[in-house]
């Protein structure tokens, strides 16, 4: 087994026959044998385990049954195109035309069902999702909650790591994610906030749990090179608010995508909270005032009473966030007072993550920004609360290319100097990413100074030696990640690092 697997202790054998009963799967499903876990990567397989051999965009799963087969799988679930290469190895073999759901399912039952002894959040949209998920994690932690979290932070369960090896996705594959809340179920968790990917509702990732609450925060353009079109990444998101998933929707309605769920989940029959700032919304916020150095606050109201919500990171888009969790919160019954305490202390890695470089140094914040709207909405929480705004941006290869001169030209119409750079280049040349960003700011014009800095690391320190005391350093688009990829490899990189790296640099260089 390789080390990337996460698997609890406490596993009861099940027959297959128990296992398949009522799903939509043929073949051998009265084959005795007995299940002790479920994989779709062939190096994860343990003795006892099924295999899920799903058709991947260059081989299919059932290339490497055999492999599984050899680990200690007992059993292979496949689809059609799969069946034979399944049915070579001498298993039990079951198929299924629906494999992705099916697998979710079995995923849930292989493991005892642990989405139904936790109480599950879950947050979508296109940005914002990972600071709402440590915003519900620190209000629920200040009502005494022990708190697991899934998202782009990785897992973590009393605000500590649960390693799993693995490269991070947003929402993982429903075996992990399943063995996931096996595990923190064991550990003590009675809640698990998650983000909600549109990938894991397009691919079935989160079929068979059912959340107390879910809410939706925006829809932006991203994930084009999946979706193809904004309709059918909307749709996806949307697919959450169903009675399937929840029995109540918390909306941020000042986005007519959130106020078309809104309609959509209530004649649905789901409970519906409405956030927003319009009077009509349930929670509505106003008095958004920023608080020195980089935080905020803002009033909520609703059932004709207020309350302040203070957040220690700036932006409105941040105090959004934070009025979405509230009223998630609140409508599960916890605490008004333990929510606040909790919204008041927490800190996102890599989200408006303000560096300490010391005295006579610029102000720098590392943010995870990688959409043109999440450009714009950082960058316009720090706008006016410096003498200048010098701007790290790059954008990510093997993407979404269409968002490249968007990313550019946000940064541009809102600094005082823009540094284009690279992000995580991946396959893509570098300077052909590059090139696509930069002529989206220098499209802007004015009085903005644009210049292309090669190799991230060069154009960190390039900013800041274009900055003094008075101006904010933005370092955008891989906030709390620590590697950068480039080529086939994923090398060391952590922007934080970096930039104090840089400083001390410059700041030998002075002395």
């Amino acid at each position: 087994m390789s080390d990337a697997a996460i698997r609890p202790s406490g596993i009861t054998a099940v027959p297959l026959a128990t296992l398949l009963g009522g799903l939509d799967l043929r073949g051998d499903a009265d084959a005795p044998v007995l299940i002790t876990g479920i994989s779709l990567d062939s190096r994860d397989i343990v003795p006892g385990s099924l295999y899920v051999a799903l058709p991947g965009r260059h081989v299919h799963g059932a290339d490497y049954a055999a492999a599984a087969v050899a680990a200690g799988a007992v059993a292979v679930a496949t689809d059609a195109a799969g069946e034979r290469a399944a049915r070579a190895t001498g298993v039990a073999t079951v198929v299924s035309d629906d494999l992705r759901r099916q697998m979710a399912l079995l995923s849930s039952r292989v493991f005892g069902n642990p989405g139904s002894k936790l109480e599950l959040l879950g947050v979508t949209g296109t940005n914002g999702k990972t600071t709402t998920v440590a915003l519900l994690e620190a209000g629920l932690a200040a009502a005494g909650r022990r708190v697991g979290t899934v998202g782009t932070l990785g897992f973590r369960l009393d605000g500590l790591a649960v390693p799993s090896g693995r490269s991070t996705v947003t929402t993982p594959d429903s075996p992990d994610l399943n063995a996931l809340l096996a595990v923190m179920h064991e550990r003590g968790a009675d809640a698990v906030a998650l983000e909600v990917s549109s990938h894991a509702m397009k691919l079935d990732r989160v079929v068979g749990l059912r959340f107390s609450v879910a809410a939706f925060l925006n829809l932006g353009e991203d994930h084009m090179d999946f979706h193809h079109d904004v309709e059918d990444y909307f749709e996806a998101k949307a697919s959450l608010f169903t009675p399937d998933y929840t029995d109540r929707a918390v909306l941020w309605t000042d986005d007519e995508r959130g106020a078309e769920i809104a309609g959509r989940a209530a004649a649905a029959g789901l409970e519906v909270i409405t956030v927003g700032t319009r009077e009509q919304a349930q929670y509505r916020l106003s008095g958004y005032e920023p608080v020195a150095p980089l935080g905020g606050r803002a009033t909520l109201t609703r059932d004709g009473s207020s309350v302040e919500l203070r957040i220690g990171m700036p932006g409105t888009y941040n105090m959004i966030d934070a009025a979405v969790a509230f009223a998630m919160l609140e409508t599960i019954g916890t605490d008004p007072d333990d929510i606040l305490a909790g919204l008041a202390v927490a800190q996102v890695p890599g989200r408006m993550q303000a560096l300490e470089l010391g005295d006579d140094a610029p102000t720098v914040v590392v943010d995870f920004a990688h959409t043109p709207q999440a450009v714009a909405a950082a960058l316009d929480a720090l706008v006016g609360s410096f003498d200048r705004l010098v701007t790290v941006v790059g954008c990510g290869g093997d993407r979404d290319a269409a968002k490249r001169p968007a990313m550019g030209r946000a940064a541009a119409e809102r600094s005082d100097v823009v540094i284009i750079t690279d992000d995580n280049p991946r396959t893509e040349d570098p300077a052909t990413i590059r090139a696509a960003t930069l002529a989206g700011a220098l499209e802007v014009g004015g009085d903005t100074f644009v210049e292309e800095v090669p190799g991230r690391r060069a154009a960190i320190q390039r900013a800041l030696e274009l900055a003094d005391p008075a101006t904010v350093v933005a370092v955008l688009g891989k906030g709390h990640e620590q590697g950068q990829h480039v080529g086939g490899q994923v090398l060391p990189f952590d922007d934080a690092v970096e930039a104090l790296s840089a400083w001390d640099r410059i700041r030998e260089g002075r002395s």
